[in-house]
Formats: structure tokens, sequence, C-alpha cells
């Protein structure tokens, strides 16, 4: 626990549990909400845990959305995953943290842009492969890698689009683990901060599933964008002030 005070983990676990419900009542909201306020509070935090977190609600959907899968070209989008993971990482090898705060703030107003706009783009290997690097950039810098695939998928309906989603992240995130760990920006203090927090997953997700009939989603996805878009301005303040410092 020398990595991490009481105070910072519980105010992660809080933060990490109202993405989890987010992204249970709305379908997505795990990174975006959680990346840029942990970057805030402790950026060990980004982006090995959220992460590890997202692999783990992207399997619990999986397992309730599975009837609805269609893997069909998906694959495509995951090899993208590598070379778009391999940048990624280098620019958290070398790239100041202030550098990175910025990249975490424009990837978040990137989701909540693609999010507020309908954007209509071909589905085939070339696109699905572009999103795939995409993902693999966002995802291995600050764990956002939906928003890239879910502009091509948004046609599907909410299950097939959800387990499309889903089945995605669960193998996205293990490549993005897996580059993580060779570029050596994996270290045993992610592992204890990844199980410390998964509980706050699980309790957000069963929650979303007890509430999911009970709550506008219109008002919670407005509430979420809102939330979003004001943490992405206060990382992008803080990032501003200290590149000017230093």
């Amino acid at each position: 626990m020398e990595f991490i005070d009481p105070q910072t983990l519980m105010l992660a676990s809080v933060i990490i549990f109202i993405g989890a419900l987010t992204q249970g009542l709305i379908g997505f909201g795990l990174a975006v909400v959680a990346s840029p306020i942990l970057y805030i509070i402790d950026p060990q935090l980004v982006p090995v845990p959220v992460i590890a977190m997202g692999f783990s609600i992207a399997l619990m959907t999986l397992l309730r959305e599975r009837t609805a899968l269609q893997f069909n070209g998906l694959q495509y989008a995951l090899l993208g995953r590598v070379p778009g993971g391999f940048l990624g990482a280098g620019l958290l090898l070398f790239a100041p943290q202030a550098i990175l705060g910025l990249a975490i703030a424009f990837i978040v107003a990137t989701a909540v842009i693609l999010s507020l706009y309908k954007i209509t783009a071909p589905v085939n290997r070339i696109t699905l492969f572009i999103a795939g690097v995409l993902s693999g950039i966002f995802g291995n810098i600050a764990a956002i890698g939906g928003p890239p695939l879910a502009i091509l998928l948004a046609g599907k309906d909410a299950p097939q689009f959800r387990a499309a989603l889903s089945i995605f992240f669960v193998f996205s995130s293990m490549i993005a683990m897996v580059i993580l760990v060779i570029a050596g920006l994996v270290e045993q203090k992610h592992i204890w901060l990844s199980l410390m927090l998964l509980p706050s997953v699980i309790l957000g997700n069963i929650v979303a599933g007890k509430l999911t009939n009970r709550v506008d989603k219109n008002k919670t996805r407005t509430a979420t964008l809102v939330l979003c878009s004001f943490s992405a301005l206060i990382l992008t303040v803080k990032s501003l002030v200290e590149l000017s410092v230093g």
C-alpha cells in the first residue's frame, strides 16, 4: 500500500464504481468517465488499472449479451490494435506527464464529440483496421479505445452493439496489456491496484442491472457527457499549467 494512500484508493474506487454503473446503464462510460479524473488524482491509475477494469466489465457484458454476438470482421479491428497499441505505448514511454494529460483530455473530448454527432462510415476491412489502429493508440494512452469502433458499429441494434464491443474489448484489452508488458509499463503495483479496484466494477455492474429499467438513459447519457467534458477541461488546464511551469 506504499504506492497509494487509502484516501486516494477510496476515491478511485468511487470513480470506478460510477464509471461501471454508467457503462452498465448506457453502454459506455467506464474509461471515458474514469480516465481523466483518475489521471488528475494519481497518474499511475491510467492506463493499466483502467484497462483491467474495462476487460472485467466487457467480459461481464459479453456473458450477458452472448446470444447476440456476431464476430464478423472484428478480427481486422483487432489486427489494427497491434500497431496502434505500440504507438500508444511509445507515447507513454517518451512523452512528459503534462503532454500525456493533454492527450487524455483530447481523447475524452473526441469521445464526447463522437457521442453527440452521428457519424456514419462504411464497414469493411480497411475501415475496421483503421478503427483498430486508432483504438490501439487511444486505448494504450488513456484506456479509451471504444469510440473509433463504436462509429462503425452504430447501425447495429443495441444487444448486437454491446456484444460486438464487448468481445472486441475482451481481446483488445489483452492485446493492450501484452504490449504494455513488452514496453515495460506494467509494474506489480498496477496488478495490486487492479485487484483492489475490481470490486467497484462488479458492484457497479450489479447496481446497473437493477436500475436499467428505472432510470432515464437519455438524461444519464447527457449527465455523463457533461461530466466527461468538465473532467477533460480540468485536465487540460492542469496540464497546461504544468507545461508553463516546467
